[in-house]
């Protein structure tokens, strides 16, 4: 049978081509990212994107920190994207930042001064925006844009030593005031911050803009294929020209644009979720319930799922909207493979075994991971006392409910057959705990005389069970779109109130032990990490996800 040759998406048949036809020997790709927060769900398909094509075609990727606005830029930032690149695992061949080519990019703004294609406009921001009009109208020309080359020259090194202040006046580009697309209508190259770069000190204050810095950073590190995403479309006209006038190799960058990731219930917008942190809506950035790398990371998520989520979702051309659902898949399916099983109970009711032998206790044998034939066993502590889940017990029980009830029997996981022969109550009417019997011949759950019991159950030890901190994590907004608003909303109007729950469970004692950023299937309920601030003592598990995707009952009743 003929092998199925898999498609390439349409980057990589145009990458395919260039290096068919001899135009690169090699591809460079770049991930340029602006250190002015912590990467999210987003930024992960464009890493895993970028570096994928570096392991496709055998070629180089390099990390680039565009730190243009040093009002907005912290190494706090700078070192976490570093840390969450290494996560996904993947490797940089180079790491850059704009700054390494701030005396070039301004040796080049100074060559189109000269050459009459950039002047210094002295107006307010207000202004210069109502000059641009709108697509459908020709622009109002700046007065200063004729001025000559010799005061535009001598105003851009009085703002470059710092003779002028903030705001009071910017470099602009002389391109088109009448082009329909309203970036080419004299794009401002440099303005006037006077903030202390964390790189290069106090030596600049001036600092490129982003449509101006990037492409010609990426000429100098000579990238190949410059992907972006889909918003920076009708930058491409801007890009293709602020190269025209540096590129004497005809080697120059080719800008390529993708769909950007939307995942429902969340929001991706940096300003939001820097919202979200700085007014204590979540507790950081790595909160749990956040779309970023180190929240996805604190919540449980491992490399592997986020990968896989990126290349299943592929690459597009037109913006859609992915169902978190389908990330929430990637991390189940990995996580069954490598996370062991044990038991905990989330919401504890008494159960007292009255036939089981007083002071006993006896250890049991329980699988770690059915899916790893490699992870072993371990012992399980059972005596008379144990806990289990409270809504595994119905006082007035319908037919075809097959945990315990009044007369009932079920299977306890790896351990016996309990009868209920009696429920405690205190007097206001709630149940306390449960009497039951237990069959000694049917130790490891065996039927010992064929008889079927339909239901099995998760329990613990009541005597060596381990108290524990247990963060019940949910999507972070009750809106599919939450950027979808009518008029007079906002996105902070479709917070879930029920995002976070805590709760005090018990669990085996065999999690004693744990670290942070362990990772376990508690039985029945879903799988947990060990949370940063787990201790020994003190632990805490955050809910990475449920077994079973609840939430889309729950949104369609």
């Amino acid at each position: 049978m003929e092998e199925k040759k898999e498609t390439l998406n349409f980057i990589e048949q145009i990458i395919t081509n260039d290096l068919e036809t001899g135009k690169h020997k090699q591809i460079i790709t770049r991930f340029p990212p602006e250190p002015n927060g912590y990467l999210h769900i987003g930024h992960a398909k464009s890493i895993c994107l970028n570096f994928g094509l570096k392991e496709t075609f055998n070629g180089k990727t390099n990390l680039r920190f565009d730190d243009t606005n040093p009002s907005k830029e912290e190494v706090e930032y700078v070192n976490s994207i570093i840390d969450d690149v290494h996560w996904l695992g993947f490797e940089y061949d180079n790491l850059f930042y704009a700054s390494d080519y701030f005396q070039q990019i301004y040796e080049w703004a100074v060559m189109l001064i000269r050459e009459g294609k950039a002047y210094v406009d002295e107006q307010t921001p207000e202004q210069i925006s109502e000059q641009r009009t709108n697509p459908t109208v020709p622009g109002i020309e700046s007065p200063f844009r004729n001025r000559s080359v010799e005061e535009n020259l001598r105003i851009f090194q009085e703002m470059k030593d710092g003779k002028h202040d903030e705001g009071s006046m910017v470099l602009r580009a002389k391109v088109d005031m009448n082009s329909p697309n309203m970036h080419m209508r004299d794009p401002i190259m440099y303005r006037i911050i006077k903030k202390h770069h964390d790189r290069t000190g106090d030596k600049w204050c001036i600092y490129p803009m982003y449509d101006y810095a990037h492409g010609q950073s990426d000429y100098i590190e000579g990238i190949t294929h410059s992907i972006c995403t889909l918003e920076f479309e009708v930058h491409r006209p801007l890009y293709e020209w602020f190269l025209d006038q540096i590129d004497t190799t005809g080697k120059r960058p080719r800008q390529i644009e993708f769909a950007r990731l939307n995942v429902s219930y969340t929001v991706m917008s940096k300003r939001k979720l820097l919202e979200l942190v700085t007014n204590k809506y979540v507790s950081g950035w790595d909160d749990p319930r956040m779309p970023t790398i180190s929240g996805l990371r604190r919540r449980g998520y491992t490399p592997e799922s986020i990968r896989n989520f990126a290349e299943r979702i592929g690459v597009a051309k037109r913006e859609n909207m992915i169902d978190v659902g389908l990330l929430e898949f990637f991390i189940r399916e990995d996580l069954n493979k490598r996370a062991n099983r044990v038991m905990a109970v989330l919401d504890p009711l008494k159960v007292v075994i009255t036939n089981y032998p007083d002071g006993q206790t006896e250890q049991l044998d329980s699988g770690n991971n059915p899916e790893d034939e490699t992870a072993g066993t371990r012992k399980v502590n059972f005596s008379k006392e144990i806990f289990i889940e409270r809504e595994d017990f119905m006082e007035d029980a319908p037919a075809k409910f097959f945990r315990l009830k009044p007369g009932g029997e079920v299977r306890l996981r790896n351990a016996y057959f309990v009868k209920c022969n009696e429920v405690i109550k205190d007097k206001n009417g709630n149940i306390t705990e449960l009497h039951c019997t237990y069959d000694p011949d049917s130790k490891g759950g065996q039927s010992p005389d064929g008889r079927k019991v339909k239901g099995t159950i998760h329990w613990v030890d009541s005597k060596t069970c381990i108290d524990a901190e247990v963060r019940l994590y949910d999507r972070l907004f009750t809106k599919e779109n939450p950027d979808d608003l009518a008029e007079n909303e906002t996105y902070l109007d479709y917070l879930n109130p029920d995002s976070l729950k805590t709760i005090t469970a018990k669990v085996e004692k065999s999690l004693e032990s744990v670290n942070p950023g362990d990772k376990f299937q508690f039985e029945r309920k879903g799988y947990f990490c060990v949370d940063k601030n787990s201790a020994p003592g003190k632990l805490v598990f955050n809910r990475t996800v449920t077994l079973k995707d609840s939430w889309s009952k729950i949104a369609t009743n």
